[in-house]
């Protein structure tokens, strides 16, 4: 008896594996009279560390829109900018730029975080669209690791005025990471003139009839001096300056021959010596110069959450207990009326 033998022709197997997309950060690059605000390159920085794809986002007015794009476009580490020019854009307004970000991140979404500066702008607009999403937002980072495997991202930012450092992860789960950026921690990104230009696309704005909100007006303080969140050298004055004049009288021609920015702490502030807009600190500005003179501050904890990142502080006091000697690199345990008059003395002849 003959048997047949059953015979299967099987061909090559195939085996697949499931891949996580790669991150794509959408950044908000804030600009103001037609240049992009510096936190917004230190964001841009911290977004490029992710190791993915990193797109622009520019909004306002049509007449200002097209000048800073053609500068985002030579920004290193930028793929795309994206751009929406509306009149209601030419101010930023939380509840009327919300939905365009709302369009933008809806449930098919390419991007997986968004990133900005830890701006005050930033502050109630990244905070409103991740409510609104059903996602976390995670505020003021210093560090972040993204692990591409797993689709996760951890953060570390500081908390107790900077007297302790908290790790943040965001899993998988959620789909959108929003994060602000403290711009000290992160190194300005520059324009890169050899690289080709990334590519630029124009998205439909999402108008807001009535908003609730509307913008009355803006209030500038106007100087020559560098500016204080930016500025390589900062000369700050405290409390112990007696009042605005003497602040003024004392401080100025020092930060005029160091060709230096005016800072102020709280108490200096609240004194009415200084104008808020120059406070340093846990509720005013963190500044990281390569100087810090810190004249007449005690170094309150509140004061030292703004600066103590500094590369070089330097303290004149006449309390040797001031808190202010703990961080200072270099200290002097003076008359401050005395001291500062000879140091701008001394300077101007080396100069």
């Amino acid at each position: 008896m003959l048997r047949l033998r059953p015979f299967l022709n099987v061909g090559r197997l195939h085996r697949g594996y499931a891949s996580v997309a790669g991150p794509h950060a959408l950044v908000l690059l804030e600009h103001r009279a037609g240049v992009i605000e510096s936190g917004s390159l230190s964001a841009l920085t911290a977004a490029q560390q992710l190791g993915g794809q990193v797109t622009g986002l520019v909004v306002g007015a049509p007449d200002q829109v097209k000048g800073v794009v053609e500068k985002a476009k030579k920004l290193k580490g930028l793929s795309t900018v994206l751009h929406a020019s509306s009149e209601q854009y030419a101010h930023s307004i939380p509840e009327v730029v919300s939905p365009l970000l709302e369009k933008l991140l809806a449930d098919n979404t390419p991007y997986t975080h968004v990133v900005s500066a830890h701006s005050s702008d930033a502050k109630s607009l990244l905070p409103r669209v991740a409510a609104r999403l059903d996602l976390p937002a995670v505020s003021d980072i210093t560090s972040l690791e993204h692990d591409g495997a797993s689709n996760a991202t951890t953060f570390t930012r500081p908390i107790y005025a900077g007297n302790a450092i908290a790790t943040v992860r965001a899993p998988p789960s959620v789909r959108v990471k929003f994060f602000t950026v403290r711009s000290t921690a992160f190194k300005a990104s520059a324009a890169d003139e050899g690289a080709p230009a990334a590519e630029d696309k124009a998205v439909e704005p999402v108008e807001v009839s009535n908003p609730p909100t509307q913008h009355v007006r803006t209030d500038l303080t106007k100087s020559d001096r560098p500016d204080l969140g930016s500025a390589s050298r900062v000369v700050s004055g405290g409390r112990a300056l007696k009042n605005a004049e003497t602040f003024k009288a004392t401080l100025e021609p020092l930060a005029d021959v160091l060709g230096a920015a005016i800072g102020a702490s709280r108490a200096a502030v609240d004194a009415g010596y200084a104008d808020n807009s120059l406070q340093v600190g846990q509720t005013g500005k963190v500044v990281a110069p390569e100087l810090y003179m810190a004249i007449g501050i005690s170094g309150a904890i509140q004061h030292l959450a703004g600066m103590k990142d500094s590369k070089l502080i330097v303290a004149i006091n006449k309390d040797p207990e001031a808190p202010i000697f703990q961080v200072a690199d270099v200290g002097l345990v003076a008359d401050l009326y005395e001291a500062v008059p000879e140091l701008v003395e001394k300077l101007k002849k080396q100069a």
